[in-house]
Protein backbone atom coordinates (compact mmCIF):
# COMPACT_ATOMS: atom_id res chain seq x y z
CA UNK A 1 0.00 0.00 0.00
CA UNK A 2 1.18 3.54 -0.78
CA UNK A 3 0.11 6.54 1.26
CA UNK A 4 0.79 9.67 -0.75
CA UNK A 5 0.77 13.22 0.53
CA UNK A 6 -1.53 14.16 -2.34
CA UNK A 7 -3.90 11.46 -3.47
CA UNK A 8 -6.20 8.67 -2.36
CA UNK A 9 -5.82 5.81 0.05
CA UNK A 10 -6.78 2.17 -0.46
CA UNK A 11 -9.91 1.14 1.46
CA UNK A 12 -9.06 -1.21 4.35
CA UNK A 13 -11.45 -3.53 6.19
CA UNK A 14 -9.81 -2.69 9.52
CA UNK A 15 -10.47 1.01 8.99
CA UNK A 16 -14.16 0.33 8.34
CA UNK A 17 -14.41 -1.79 11.48
CA UNK A 18 -12.64 0.82 13.59
CA UNK A 19 -15.04 3.53 12.43
CA UNK A 20 -17.81 1.81 14.41
CA UNK A 21 -15.97 2.58 17.66
CA UNK A 22 -16.98 5.74 19.46
CA UNK A 23 -16.64 7.49 22.80
CA UNK A 24 -19.43 7.55 25.34
CA UNK A 25 -21.79 10.48 24.91
CA UNK A 26 -20.35 13.60 26.50
CA UNK A 27 -17.07 11.85 27.32
CA UNK A 28 -13.92 13.98 27.32
CA UNK A 29 -10.49 12.37 27.20
CA UNK A 30 -7.28 13.84 28.56
CA UNK A 31 -3.87 13.24 27.06
CA UNK A 32 -2.92 11.30 30.21
CA UNK A 33 -5.89 8.93 29.81
CA UNK A 34 -5.18 8.47 26.10
CA UNK A 35 -1.49 7.79 26.83
CA UNK A 36 -2.41 5.15 29.43
CA UNK A 37 -4.74 3.40 26.95
CA UNK A 38 -2.02 3.54 24.27
CA UNK A 39 0.53 1.93 26.62
CA UNK A 40 -1.91 -0.87 27.39
CA UNK A 41 -2.53 -1.35 23.67
CA UNK A 42 1.22 -1.52 23.01
CA UNK A 43 1.62 -4.29 25.59
CA UNK A 44 -1.52 -6.18 24.61
CA UNK A 45 -0.65 -6.20 20.90
CA UNK A 46 3.12 -6.57 21.48
CA UNK A 47 3.91 -3.67 19.16
CA UNK A 48 7.44 -3.37 17.83
CA UNK A 49 9.62 -0.47 19.05
CA UNK A 50 9.16 1.58 15.86
CA UNK A 51 5.39 1.15 16.01
CA UNK A 52 5.41 2.28 19.65
CA UNK A 53 7.41 5.36 18.75
CA UNK A 54 4.99 6.49 16.07
CA UNK A 55 1.92 5.72 18.19
CA UNK A 56 3.39 7.63 21.12
CA UNK A 57 4.00 10.68 18.95
CA UNK A 58 0.47 10.57 17.57
CA UNK A 59 -0.91 10.50 21.11
CA UNK A 60 1.36 13.39 22.11
CA UNK A 61 -0.29 15.50 19.40
CA UNK A 62 -3.73 15.21 21.02
CA UNK A 63 -4.80 18.67 22.21
CA UNK A 64 -7.64 17.58 24.53
CA UNK A 65 -10.31 19.26 22.41
CA UNK A 66 -13.91 18.54 23.42
CA UNK A 67 -14.77 16.74 20.19
CA UNK A 68 -16.59 13.49 19.49
CA UNK A 69 -13.40 12.15 17.88
CA UNK A 70 -9.78 12.24 19.01
CA UNK A 71 -8.31 13.87 15.90
CA UNK A 72 -4.63 14.70 15.34
CA UNK A 73 -2.97 15.99 12.17
CA UNK A 74 0.86 15.73 12.36
CA UNK A 75 2.67 15.60 9.04
CA UNK A 76 4.99 12.74 8.11
CA UNK A 77 7.86 15.21 8.30
CA UNK A 78 6.95 16.04 11.91
CA UNK A 79 6.71 12.36 12.85
CA UNK A 80 10.02 11.63 11.15
CA UNK A 81 11.77 14.46 13.00
CA UNK A 82 10.39 13.27 16.35
CA UNK A 83 11.05 9.55 15.90
CA UNK A 84 14.19 9.55 13.74
CA UNK A 85 12.50 7.21 11.25
CA UNK A 86 12.49 7.70 7.50
CA UNK A 87 9.40 8.90 5.66
CA UNK A 88 8.91 5.52 4.02
CA UNK A 89 8.98 3.79 7.42
CA UNK A 90 6.50 6.29 8.81
CA UNK A 91 4.04 5.56 6.01
CA UNK A 92 4.42 1.81 6.45
CA UNK A 93 3.87 2.00 10.21
CA UNK A 94 0.80 4.22 9.84
CA UNK A 95 -0.69 1.56 7.55
CA UNK A 96 0.14 -1.13 10.13
CA UNK A 97 -1.49 0.84 12.96
CA UNK A 98 -4.57 1.21 10.75
CA UNK A 99 -4.68 -2.55 10.15
CA UNK A 100 -4.49 -3.09 13.92
CA UNK A 101 -7.56 -0.84 14.33
CA UNK A 102 -5.66 1.63 16.48
CA UNK A 103 -6.05 4.67 14.22
CA UNK A 104 -8.43 5.73 11.45
CA UNK A 105 -7.32 7.98 8.61
CA UNK A 106 -9.54 11.00 7.97
CA UNK A 107 -8.39 12.17 4.58
CA UNK A 108 -8.83 15.63 3.12
CA UNK A 109 -9.67 16.12 -0.57
CA UNK A 110 -5.99 16.57 -1.44
CA UNK A 111 -4.70 13.98 1.01
CA UNK A 112 -2.95 16.48 3.28
CA UNK A 113 -3.44 16.77 7.05
CA UNK A 114 -4.49 20.07 8.54
CA UNK A 115 -6.82 21.73 11.03
CA UNK A 116 -10.04 23.53 10.13
CA UNK A 117 -10.55 26.81 11.92
CA UNK A 118 -13.56 29.08 12.34
CA UNK A 119 -13.44 32.85 11.62
CA UNK A 120 -12.22 33.46 15.19
CA UNK A 121 -9.20 31.20 14.56
CA UNK A 122 -10.35 28.35 16.81
CA UNK A 123 -9.80 24.77 15.62
CA UNK A 124 -13.20 23.15 15.08
CA UNK A 125 -12.28 20.10 13.00
CA UNK A 126 -9.30 18.48 11.31
CA UNK A 127 -8.11 16.12 8.63
CA UNK A 128 -5.55 13.59 9.83
CA UNK A 129 -5.89 10.55 12.10
CA UNK A 130 -8.63 9.58 14.54
CA UNK A 131 -7.23 8.00 17.72
CA UNK A 132 -10.66 7.14 19.17
CA UNK A 133 -10.16 3.33 18.79
CA UNK A 134 -7.18 3.41 21.17
CA UNK A 135 -9.32 4.72 24.01
CA UNK A 136 -12.62 3.06 23.03
CA UNK A 137 -10.97 -0.40 23.13
CA UNK A 138 -9.37 0.04 26.57
CA UNK A 139 -11.59 -2.72 28.02
CA UNK A 140 -10.25 -5.06 25.35
CA UNK A 141 -6.67 -4.17 26.26
CA UNK A 142 -7.40 -4.92 29.95
CA UNK A 143 -8.83 -8.35 29.11
CA UNK A 144 -5.93 -9.20 26.80
CA UNK A 145 -3.35 -8.19 29.41
CA UNK A 146 -5.15 -10.24 32.08
CA UNK A 147 -5.17 -13.26 29.77
CA UNK A 148 -1.47 -12.82 29.04
CA UNK A 149 -0.74 -12.64 32.77
CA UNK A 150 -2.65 -15.87 33.36
CA UNK A 151 -0.69 -17.58 30.59
CA UNK A 152 2.61 -16.35 32.05
CA UNK A 153 1.68 -17.71 35.47
CA UNK A 154 0.61 -21.06 34.02
CA UNK A 155 3.82 -21.26 31.99
CA UNK A 156 5.91 -20.44 35.07
CA UNK A 157 4.18 -23.13 37.13
CA UNK A 158 4.68 -25.66 34.34
CA UNK A 159 8.40 -24.92 34.15
CA UNK A 160 8.64 -25.13 37.95
CA UNK A 161 6.98 -28.56 37.90
CA UNK A 162 9.37 -29.72 35.17
CA UNK A 163 12.35 -28.53 37.23
CA UNK A 164 11.10 -30.40 40.31
CA UNK A 165 10.57 -33.62 38.33
CA UNK A 166 13.95 -33.32 36.58
CA UNK A 167 15.87 -32.81 39.83
CA UNK A 168 14.05 -35.68 41.53
CA UNK A 169 14.88 -37.92 38.56
CA UNK A 170 18.54 -36.93 38.79
CA UNK A 171 18.59 -37.75 42.50
CA UNK A 172 17.04 -41.17 41.91
CA UNK A 173 19.51 -42.00 39.13
CA UNK A 174 22.46 -40.80 41.23
CA UNK A 175 21.22 -42.89 44.16
CA UNK A 176 21.02 -45.96 41.93
CA UNK A 177 24.55 -45.35 40.65
CA UNK A 178 25.92 -44.85 44.17
CA UNK A 179 24.19 -47.66 46.04
CA UNK A 180 23.53 -50.19 43.26
CA UNK A 181 26.22 -49.65 40.59
CA UNK A 182 25.63 -53.09 39.05
CA UNK A 183 22.06 -52.25 38.10
CA UNK A 184 21.42 -51.47 34.42
CA UNK A 185 20.35 -47.81 34.25
CA UNK A 186 20.84 -47.34 30.52
CA UNK A 187 17.13 -47.23 29.68
CA UNK A 188 16.36 -44.63 32.32
CA UNK A 189 19.40 -42.51 31.44
CA UNK A 190 18.60 -42.67 27.74
CA UNK A 191 15.07 -41.47 28.44
CA UNK A 192 16.44 -38.75 30.76
CA UNK A 193 18.79 -37.41 28.10
CA UNK A 194 16.01 -37.49 25.50
CA UNK A 195 13.70 -35.44 27.73
CA UNK A 196 16.54 -33.08 28.60
CA UNK A 197 17.04 -32.40 24.91
CA UNK A 198 13.31 -31.70 24.43
CA UNK A 199 13.08 -29.27 27.34
CA UNK A 200 13.34 -25.67 26.11
CA UNK A 201 14.68 -22.75 28.18
CA UNK A 202 12.23 -20.74 30.26
CA UNK A 203 12.42 -17.79 27.87
CA UNK A 204 10.45 -19.69 25.21
CA UNK A 205 6.71 -19.34 24.74
CA UNK A 206 5.73 -22.61 26.39
CA UNK A 207 6.43 -26.27 26.98
CA UNK A 208 5.89 -28.87 24.23
CA UNK A 209 2.69 -30.83 24.68
CA UNK A 210 3.05 -33.76 27.08
CA UNK A 211 6.56 -32.88 28.24
CA UNK A 212 5.59 -32.23 31.85
CA UNK A 213 3.73 -35.54 32.05
CA UNK A 214 6.73 -37.37 30.56
CA UNK A 215 9.08 -35.87 33.18
CA UNK A 216 6.71 -36.80 36.01
CA UNK A 217 6.36 -40.33 34.67
CA UNK A 218 10.14 -40.73 34.39
CA UNK A 219 10.57 -39.46 37.94
CA UNK A 220 8.04 -42.01 39.22
CA UNK A 221 9.72 -44.78 37.24
CA UNK A 222 13.21 -43.91 38.49
CA UNK A 223 12.11 -43.61 42.13
CA UNK A 224 10.12 -46.86 41.90
CA UNK A 225 13.16 -48.61 40.41
CA UNK A 226 15.37 -47.41 43.27
CA UNK A 227 12.83 -48.49 45.90
CA UNK A 228 12.23 -51.89 44.35
CA UNK A 229 15.95 -52.54 43.91
CA UNK A 230 16.55 -51.71 47.55
CA UNK A 231 13.66 -53.83 48.76
CA UNK A 232 14.09 -56.80 46.48
CA UNK A 233 17.87 -56.96 46.25
CA UNK A 234 20.00 -57.48 43.16
CA UNK A 235 19.68 -61.25 42.98
CA UNK A 236 16.33 -61.36 41.23
CA UNK A 237 15.48 -57.80 40.27
CA UNK A 238 16.94 -55.43 37.69
CA UNK A 239 15.84 -52.51 35.54
CA UNK A 240 14.90 -53.39 32.00
CA UNK A 241 15.99 -51.11 29.17
CA UNK A 242 13.29 -48.54 28.49
CA UNK A 243 11.59 -49.30 25.16
CA UNK A 244 8.06 -47.96 25.33
CA UNK A 245 5.79 -45.35 26.84
CA UNK A 246 6.91 -44.04 30.19
CA UNK A 247 3.28 -44.04 31.29
CA UNK A 248 2.92 -47.78 30.56
CA UNK A 249 6.22 -48.67 32.23
CA UNK A 250 5.32 -46.62 35.26
CA UNK A 251 2.06 -48.50 35.64
CA UNK A 252 3.81 -51.87 35.33
CA UNK A 253 6.64 -51.20 37.77
CA UNK A 254 4.85 -49.40 40.62
CA UNK A 255 4.25 -51.43 43.83
CA UNK A 256 0.75 -52.80 44.08
CA UNK A 257 0.26 -52.66 47.85
CA UNK A 258 -3.34 -51.77 48.57
CA UNK A 259 -2.48 -49.64 51.56
CA UNK A 260 -0.19 -47.35 49.51
CA UNK A 261 -2.64 -46.58 46.69
CA UNK A 262 -3.97 -43.00 47.04
CA UNK A 263 -7.70 -42.29 46.85
CA UNK A 264 -8.99 -42.13 43.29
CA UNK A 265 -9.10 -38.58 41.92
CA UNK A 266 -12.35 -37.36 40.33
CA UNK A 267 -12.48 -37.75 36.58
CA UNK A 268 -11.10 -34.93 34.41
CA UNK A 269 -13.56 -32.12 34.05
CA UNK A 270 -15.30 -32.98 37.34
CA UNK A 271 -15.55 -29.94 39.59
CA UNK A 272 -16.44 -31.53 42.90
CA UNK A 273 -17.40 -29.42 45.94
CA UNK A 274 -14.66 -31.11 47.98
CA UNK A 275 -11.97 -30.14 45.46
CA UNK A 276 -13.11 -26.50 45.38
CA UNK A 277 -13.41 -26.18 49.17
CA UNK A 278 -10.01 -27.77 49.83
CA UNK A 279 -8.23 -25.73 47.16
CA UNK A 280 -9.89 -22.39 47.90
CA UNK A 281 -10.40 -21.41 51.56
CA UNK A 282 -11.67 -18.05 50.27
CA UNK A 283 -15.02 -19.77 49.70
CA UNK A 284 -15.56 -19.37 53.45
CA UNK A 285 -16.43 -15.73 52.70
CA UNK A 286 -19.75 -17.13 51.50
CA UNK A 287 -20.67 -17.66 55.15
CA UNK A 288 -22.65 -20.85 54.58
CA UNK A 289 -21.72 -24.54 54.38
CA UNK A 290 -20.84 -25.84 50.92
CA UNK A 291 -21.97 -29.44 50.68
CA UNK A 292 -23.05 -29.98 47.08
CA UNK A 293 -22.91 -28.49 43.59
CA UNK A 294 -25.93 -26.27 44.22
CA UNK A 295 -24.07 -24.70 47.16
CA UNK A 296 -21.00 -24.14 44.93
CA UNK A 297 -23.09 -22.30 42.32
CA UNK A 298 -24.78 -20.19 45.01
CA UNK A 299 -21.39 -19.32 46.52
CA UNK A 300 -19.97 -18.35 43.13
CA UNK A 301 -22.96 -16.14 42.35
CA UNK A 302 -22.67 -14.46 45.75
CA UNK A 303 -18.88 -14.00 45.67
CA UNK A 304 -18.88 -12.57 42.15
CA UNK A 305 -19.33 -9.08 43.58
CA UNK A 306 -16.20 -9.54 45.71
CA UNK A 307 -14.17 -9.55 42.49
CA UNK A 308 -15.68 -6.28 41.33
CA UNK A 309 -17.00 -8.17 38.30
CA UNK A 310 -20.18 -6.86 36.69
CA UNK A 311 -23.28 -9.05 36.70
CA UNK A 312 -22.90 -9.32 32.92
CA UNK A 313 -19.55 -11.07 33.50
CA UNK A 314 -21.37 -13.76 35.51
CA UNK A 315 -24.03 -14.14 32.81
CA UNK A 316 -21.35 -14.46 30.14
CA UNK A 317 -19.48 -17.07 32.19
CA UNK A 318 -22.64 -19.14 32.75
CA UNK A 319 -23.39 -19.05 29.03
CA UNK A 320 -19.82 -19.98 28.07
CA UNK A 321 -18.81 -22.66 30.61
CA UNK A 322 -21.97 -23.41 32.58
CA UNK A 323 -23.03 -22.36 36.10
CA UNK A 324 -20.72 -24.80 37.89
CA UNK A 325 -17.70 -23.74 35.83
CA UNK A 326 -18.58 -20.08 36.31
CA UNK A 327 -18.84 -20.51 40.09
CA UNK A 328 -15.55 -22.43 40.24
CA UNK A 329 -13.87 -19.70 38.19
CA UNK A 330 -15.13 -16.98 40.56
CA UNK A 331 -13.88 -18.86 43.62
CA UNK A 332 -10.55 -19.71 41.98
CA UNK A 333 -9.84 -16.10 40.98
CA UNK A 334 -10.93 -14.88 44.43
CA UNK A 335 -8.43 -17.28 46.01
CA UNK A 336 -5.64 -16.12 43.67
CA UNK A 337 -6.45 -12.53 44.53
CA UNK A 338 -6.52 -13.24 48.29
CA UNK A 339 -3.17 -15.07 48.09
CA UNK A 340 -1.68 -12.19 46.10
CA UNK A 341 -2.86 -9.57 48.61
CA UNK A 342 -1.75 -11.69 51.60
CA UNK A 343 1.72 -11.96 50.09
CA UNK A 344 1.88 -8.18 49.73
CA UNK A 345 1.86 -8.36 45.94
CA UNK A 346 -0.10 -6.50 43.32
CA UNK A 347 -0.09 -8.89 40.38
CA UNK A 348 -3.89 -8.91 40.07
CA UNK A 349 -5.01 -5.30 39.96
CA UNK A 350 -8.33 -5.97 38.25
CA UNK A 351 -9.79 -9.28 39.51
CA UNK A 352 -13.00 -8.67 37.56
CA UNK A 353 -11.13 -8.43 34.27
CA UNK A 354 -8.97 -11.39 35.33
CA UNK A 355 -12.18 -13.41 35.83
CA UNK A 356 -13.51 -12.55 32.35
CA UNK A 357 -10.20 -13.47 30.73
CA UNK A 358 -9.97 -16.76 32.62
CA UNK A 359 -13.52 -17.77 31.59
CA UNK A 360 -12.68 -17.18 27.93
CA UNK A 361 -9.54 -19.28 28.23
CA UNK A 362 -11.49 -22.14 29.84
CA UNK A 363 -14.07 -21.91 27.05
CA UNK A 364 -11.33 -22.00 24.38
CA UNK A 365 -9.71 -25.04 26.01
CA UNK A 366 -6.53 -23.12 26.82
CA UNK A 367 -6.93 -23.60 30.58
CA UNK A 368 -7.98 -26.69 32.52
CA UNK A 369 -9.73 -25.35 35.61
CA UNK A 370 -9.89 -28.76 37.29
CA UNK A 371 -6.12 -29.22 36.90
CA UNK A 372 -5.46 -25.70 38.23
CA UNK A 373 -7.62 -26.36 41.29
CA UNK A 374 -5.86 -29.66 41.94
CA UNK A 375 -2.49 -27.92 41.73
CA UNK A 376 -3.69 -25.24 44.14
CA UNK A 377 -4.99 -27.88 46.55
CA UNK A 378 -1.76 -29.87 46.40
CA UNK A 379 0.33 -26.79 47.19
CA UNK A 380 -1.98 -25.79 50.00
CA UNK A 381 -1.83 -29.23 51.61
CA UNK A 382 1.91 -29.74 51.20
Amino acid sequence: MHIASTGGRRLRHAALAAKKLALEAGRTVTRKELSAAARDAEKALALRPAQRLVLSELVACWGEQEWEKLLVWPSNAHLASRTGLKDRSIRRILAQLTDLKLIIAKDSPNGKRFAIRNPAGDVVDAYGFDLTPIYARRGEWTAMLAEQKIMREIRKRSYDEVTVARRATEEALNALAQHFPAVDRSGLEERYNELLGRTPPRSTAGLPAGLLGDWQDLRTLAEAAFNETGNGGLSDRHIETYTGSSRESCTKDLPRKAETVPPKEPAAGHLSPALIVEACPAINDYGRPVRDIADVVAAGRYLRASLGAHESAWSEAVAEIGPVGAAAAVIYVLQLYDDDVSAGGSRIRNPGGYFRALVRMVKAGRLNLVAELRTMRRKRMS
